[in-house]
């Protein structure tokens, strides 16, 4: 949203008019019409007439508390509940750049609670938190768009022991960490206008069980209870959408919890399934494994992806409205998949540093990889692009999470 004045053309008998000259009765109109945080500083920005037509953002503050999906196995778990934790990914793009090159780069931020409450940088596909040096940056040298919001697990506990009465080095000694065998959670309606107790909250854990829950719920309410393996669920044209591991595809009932099958099964052979929204489509990436997809009910051990399955092929199917059917997909275009590990998004290639057309981006034991769909081939992430990670981690250090709070809350 600019905040200058609109250009118009005297000579063809059109005036010059100031945005704060807009009839003050369709302001809150616009305003309400707005689905992301930043939009809504933008357009408050703008003069005071503007800030006055609408409140500022009220959006629930996350972590929110949240129904542990497990049982408590021990009394310490007993008092440590889950927390729902919001991330939002963004395309960030110099307005002026300093080289020939002007694509856009692709961050994921979080407001973690291990950084006193600050934003923090996470890569997008494996969801690790990146460290850069202490400096600041000036958001009116960048364009920031929201893509998409994703959603996490948590519980709180405790790094290690401490006497000190210091708030800080209390704080310090607790830290975050994801509850295990949470696959995938999402959250709808998570417009900044909606109230958190009319929000949906579907969550896949364990062994592919679907899970449903409320703000202030006591307990999670397993919704398909039939030994059905899930893997993943989309929001789509304002409905849930949930795939099990045959292909199953089934849009969810809101409001009696049941799941009417969509479509016929999806004929995909391979071991675990993901649904993404490309360019207003829902299309199906089906990934094989060289060996078969063990899941693992919830302990307190942490894992090891070392004798885990490999990636050996992508398989990727596109919803045929008009006929009802999935089709084979040859080719993405100019798009690239992003499969991560809490959200999966589909891109503009050209548009972003690092990312190649026809392209599938995943992660797999740890590691981040890149399927080229044309000719079926696997790369890590040095081989394809060498100066991808370097690149970004080096224009990235002058980014402090600061800049983001200060700008988005």
């Amino acid at each position: 949203m600019s905040r200058s004045k609109s250009t118009k053309n005297k000579d063809m008998g059109e005036e010059r008019v100031e945005w704060s000259d807009l009839p003050k009765e369709l302001l809150p109109t616009i305003g309400k019409s707005l689905d992301t945080r930043i939009d809504i500083v933008r357009f408050r920005s703008v003069c005071n007439s503007w800030r006055s037509s609408i409140p500022s953002n009220k959006s629930p503050r996350f972590p929110l508390k949240f129904p542990n999906p497990y049982s408590p196995t021990s009394s310490t778990q007993a008092q440590a509940p889950a927390y729902l934790c919001e991330s939002t990914i963004y395309r960030l793009q110099r307005l002026n750049p300093s080289t020939s090159s002007n694509k856009a780069w692709l961050v994921k931020v979080e407001q973690y609670s291990n950084s006193g409450g600050k934003l923090c940088v996470f890569d997008p596909i494996s969801n690790r938190l990146s460290r850069y040096p202490n400096k600041t940056l000036n958001l009116l040298d960048f364009r920031v768009i929201e893509l998409t919001k994703a959603y996490m697990l948590r519980y709180k506990v405790r790094a290690g022991s401490t006497t000190s009465t210091n708030e800080i080095e209390q704080v310090l000694s607790v830290r975050d960490s994801s509850i295990l065998r949470v696959t995938k959670v999402v959250m709808f309606p998570n417009s900044p206008w909606t109230n958190v107790n009319d929000s949906a909250v579907f969550v896949i854990f364990g062994a592919g069980t679907l899970g449903f829950a409320k703000s202030g719920a006591k307990s999670l309410t397993v919704v398909d209870d039939n030994n059905v393996e899930y893997d993943d669920i989309i929001v789509y044209k304002g409905q849930f959408y949930v795939i099990d591991t045959l292909g199953n595809v089934s849009w969810i009932d809101n409001s009696s919890l049941k799941l009417v099958p969509f479509l016929p099964p999806l004929c995909g052979l391979g071991g675990q399934k993901h649904l993404v929204e490309s360019c207003g489509a829902l299309y199906v990436v089906d990934r094989y494994f060289n060996k078969k997809r063990r899941r693992v009910e919830h302990t307190n051990r942490h894992f090891r992806d070392s004798d885990g399955p490999k990636v050996v092929d992508f398989k990727v199917y596109k919803l045929n409205e008009e006929w009802g059917r999935w089709e084979l997909e040859k080719s993405l275009g100019d798009r690239a998949f992003v499969l991560g590990n809490d959200c999966c998004l589909s891109i503009s290639a050209e548009e972003f540093t690092g990312y190649k057309r026809n392209c599938i981006y995943f992660n797999n034991q740890n590691e981040t990889h890149v399927f080229n769909l044309e000719d079926s081939s696997f790369g890590d992430l040095q081989d394809i692009h060498p100066s991808w990670l370097c690149s970004n981690l080096r224009d990235l250090q002058d980014i402090h999470p600061s800049w983001l709070r200060s700008n988005l809350l």
